[in-house]
């Protein structure tokens, strides 16, 4: 009994490895059904570009105005007029606060009249010296006179410019410190005044740096307060010392701010640009193969996958820089990356946008 279930398993073995033998072939090629081999897997390849590339590093920066100030008094005085609103944008030299100038006008008069005094006797006692009625010495002691009086009225009038409070540049002024009647003393604030028409930027960058730093490179600067808005300015100062502290550089950029979007104060992200480079080599990051701390790409070339080993640079928006291992014009694989292996005769399909 036992030999006669040998012989039937062996009988069904027999033509199981038949049928196998007629679907896969002696190539050992798998068939599809009973009218060929199954097609090339179809991958999604993209051409390796050349492109420009921007070395860029990160910090945070803290914005201010291009220009500010404290305005405060220079003299005592009780306010007589204010002439502006606050948040008011004001030309330099406008009259912001009039205190009360009845004593220096009165000041100014008595200045004024000695002077033209003594500028009468002066005038007759050169007269007289024509005439010899006059001494050389008294047109010299009144022509001193003269010069001491008028001395004495510049100085009264500019104290009476104290008198107005004047903006230094034109700007915005903050909110008010002083009112109407009230007594205000030397350096007293009364208001503050700031020129946001271009903003100041500054952050710090590691010294490691600071041989790529220079005036005019571009900076690229993102605040939560506009998420879907890049502000775009240029380095103006790199400071003279490193901080041995954090052991990195102060670099200040200014930035046009005709709408007035940024304020002083303001947290900011920064990218600076340091070095470009105009024919980089170019692949979308979905190419890229990471295995520890290597990084392969899958070629095709002539239908079959060819794995490279790569070095990366510079990362940007969906594209990965290729310092080593490609050349701008191969093919590479983007989709279907998991699906093949090296060697594999593959059925390549440009990838389509937006796919």
């Amino acid at each position: 009994m036992s030999q006669i279930v040998v012989v039937a398993v062996m009988a069904v073995g027999g033509a199981g490895g038949w049928y196998a033998w007629k679907e896969f072939g002696a190539s050992g090629g798998v068939r599809a059904g009973r009218t060929g081999a199954v097609p090339p897997v179809v991958v999604d390849v993209m051409p390796v570009r050349s492109g420009t590339v921007t070395e860029r590093i990160e910090a945070i920066g803290t914005s201010r105005a291009f220009e500010s100030v404290v305005i405060t008094a220079r003299q005592t005085g009780n306010v007589a007029a204010i002439n502006f609103t606050e948040g008011q944008r004001v030309r330099a030299g406008a009259v912001l606060i009039e205190l009360e100038g009845r004593e220096r006008r009165a000041d100014i008069d008595q200045a004024r009249a000695a002077r033209d005094e003594v500028r009468q006797q002066l005038e007759r006692a050169r007269q007289l010296r024509a005439t010899g009625a006059a001494t050389e010495a008294r047109v010299d002691q009144l022509e001193a006179q003269f010069r001491a009086s008028e001395a004495r009225l510049r100085a009264v009038e500019s104290r009476y410019d104290d008198v107005r409070i004047v903006a230094p540049f034109e700007g915005r002024v903050g909110m008010r410190q002083v009112s109407l009647g009230a007594l205000i003393q030397p350096g007293q604030n009364v208001t503050t005044l700031d020129d946001i028409s271009r903003i100041r930027l500054d952050f710090n960058i590691p010294e490691i740096h600071l041989g790529r730093l220079r005036e005019g490179l571009t900076v690229t600067a993102r605040s939560a307060a506009f998420p879907d808005r890049a502000f775009t300015g240029q380095v103006t100062i790199v400071d003279t010392r490193v901080d041995p502290n954090s052991r990195s550089v102060r670099v200040s950029a200014v930035f046009a701010n005709g709408d007035e979007s940024l304020r002083p104060g303001m947290f900011l992200n920064v990218e600076l640009g340091l070095i470009e480079r105009p024919n980089a080599v170019l692949v979308a990051e979905e190419a890229i193969v990471a295995e520890a701390t290597r990084h392969f790409v899958l070629v095709v070339r002539d239908n079959r996958v060819d794995r490279r080993e790569v070095r990366l640079g510079q990362r940007q928006r969906g594209e990965v820089e290729i310092v080593q291992g490609l050349q701008a014009g191969e093919q590479v694989i983007v989709r279907g990356v998991q699906r093949v292996r090296p060697g594999l005769v593959v059925n390549p399909r440009p990838l389509q946008p937006n796919s």
